[in-house]
């Protein structure tokens, strides 16, 4: 009685090699991270400076009687229109 591989060795070995391969390639990548990993420090300031100017910015033009009379034209016609 002889016994039969579904595989012959050398295919074996090859596929485990390969994937062993294939593994240390995978763990290389994934433990040195992404490339950029987020914002660094001085990019982080410039990006909160720049939302607070736009946020100033915002309120200064909110807050102008013209934009102020405009949107209290809208309220009234809202709640007078029924």
């Amino acid at each position: 009685m002889t016994l039969s591989l579904p595989v012959r060795p050398v295919s074996a070995i090859r596929a485990v090699r390969r994937l062993g391969g294939w593994l240390r390639r995978r763990y290389r990548k994934v433990a040195e991270g992404p490339p950029d990993a987020g914002m660094s420090t001085a990019e982080y300031a410039i990006g909160t400076v720049a939302a607070c100017a736009f946020a100033a910015v915002l309120y200064k033009v909110v807050t102008s009687d013209t934009v102020s009379g405009a949107l209290s034209e809208v309220l009234d016609r809202a709640l007078h229109a029924a």
